[in-house]
């Protein structure tokens, strides 16, 4: 009798064939959700980007739109933008999300549940509500100037809103208040699971605290940092609501961001849809291609 053909051999296949049905049952419902609303807009906006117009009045231009890309200076102004904030405000707050996980992670420390909940408080508040709160602050006559005036800081009110410069800083200085707390607290759950004994034996080494931060929280740190810096990476290049309802991507577009030039190119100007999509793909390939580089940069290969 061969082996294929014997009782415990049909026995083992039947309850593995088992196996994998009950665990296919268990999936399906998620494949088929993320297949249908993942998948098959991200195929269907490709098409969508071949063509040019809305509604009825869609043509196919292949990959014109794509070229048209490289011709079109607002894209590119967006794009710029899109990159600065990315360049200067994801850094900035993971080393400031690094900075107040290591203090708030003392045990020494008083009050701590009030002040980790008092930096984490921003990232569940409403988006609108934070960003329309920022634009009155910063106004000409809004609570920042005074400050500033009071304390002599400033001899006259900064233009935070309405110089493409300080309105840039404005919008980096609202991101990174709101999102910082929320990077902090993935880095406070991974340091409380940190064994003590390394900081301690480090102690009495002589490393001083310094030392201790950049040669153990920072390496143990790693993946979540990974993590943070991919997160952080895709919500900035899908930055809208700021400045929409800050600046509304002025003075003269040099706040404007790829969501808000998406989100103009279907509403605001003569809808192109397919011009839409085709800028849209831009975002996706920018994940892609800063994710593969983090991955790279952080030495992650899995």
């Amino acid at each position: 009798m061969s082996q294929a053909s014997s009782p415990t051999y049909q026995r083992t296949f039947t309850q593995r064939l088992r196996k994998n049905y009950i665990g296919w049952l268990f999936i399906i419902l998620s494949v088929l959700g993320i297949s249908l609303f993942y998948f098959y807009p991200m195929v269907q906006a490709f098409l969508l980007s071949l063509q040019s117009g809305m509604g009825s009045t869609l043509e196919y231009v292949g990959f014109d739109n794509y070229v048209r890309l490289f011709n079109d200076p607002t894209f590119i102004t967006a794009l710029t933008n899109t990159i600065l904030y990315l360049l200067v405000q994801v850094p900035l707050m993971i080393v400031l999300a690094l900075v107040f996980s290591v203090l708030l992670n003392d045990p020494t420390l008083k009050f701590k549940g009030f002040f980790r909940t008092a930096i984490f408080l921003p990232a569940v508040t409403s988006l609108v509500a934070y960003a329309v709160i920022f634009k009155y602050l910063f106004g000409n006559d809004g609570l920042v100037n005074d400050f500033l005036l009071s304390m002599n800081i400033i001899s006259s009110p900064i233009a935070w809103l309405s110089d493409p410069f300080w309105a840039k800083i404005t919008i980096i200085l609202a991101i990174t208040w709101r999102w910082t707390g929320y990077n902090m607290i993935f880095y406070l759950s991974a340091l409380q699971n940190v064994d003590k004994s390394m900081y301690e034996a480090a102690k009495i080494d002589g490393a001083s605290a310094m030392q201790q931060f950049f040669f153990i929280t920072i390496p143990l740190l790693k993946p979540i940092i990974l993590f943070t810096s991919i997160v952080s990476t895709i919500g900035t290049l899908q930055l809208f609501d700021e400045v929409m309802n800050i600046t509304s991507g002025g003075p003269g577009n040099s706040t404007m961001t790829i969501s808000m030039y998406i989100y103009n190119l279907s509403f605001e100007y003569t809808p192109d849809f397919g011009y839409a999509a085709t800028v849209s793909y831009v975002v996706l390939i920018l994940v892609v291609i800063l994710s593969f580089i983090q991955f790279r940069v952080a030495g992650d290969r899995d």
